[in-house]
């Protein structure tokens, strides 16, 4: 029987959780879930199952919210710096199973320029 859609997204979002469980090494994961009309990013504690920081694309005046990479610069360096103010500076990035490409690259760029390590 073939997979739905959702249910594939939902495999390969497994699949790479799997996967940074073994680099993890007790750092957080900052998680990216893009949508068609916003882009949002947590820093999540997995071990106390806690998140830490969040930011998203709804956040702000209405011109800067949106799906495009600019919004997701700005998502980035915001959960950046949201996450430095709580002491985090070394993350493993999970991108949820999306290609690390456009918006995603866009969010990890912005993220790393604004201080978090990964």
């Amino acid at each position: 029987m073939a997979l739905s859609s959702r249910d594939s997204a939902q495999k390969r979002a497994q699949r790479t959780r799997i996967r940074l469980r073994k680099l993890a090494n007790g750092r957080p994961r900052l998680s990216v879930f893009r949508s068609s009309k916003n882009i949002y990013a947590q820093v999540i504690d997995d071990e106390r199952g806690v998140t830490l920081a969040a930011a998203s694309s709804l956040e702000g005046a209405e011109k800067t919210k949106g799906a495009d990479k600019d919004a997701a610069a700005r998502v980035g360096a915001l959960v950046a710096q949201r996450a430095i103010e709580k002491g985090v500076k070394d993350v493993v990035f999970d991108r949820g199973g999306y290609l690390y490409h456009g918006r995603v690259k866009a969010l990890a760029d912005a993220a790393r320029e604004a201080g978090l390590n990964f």
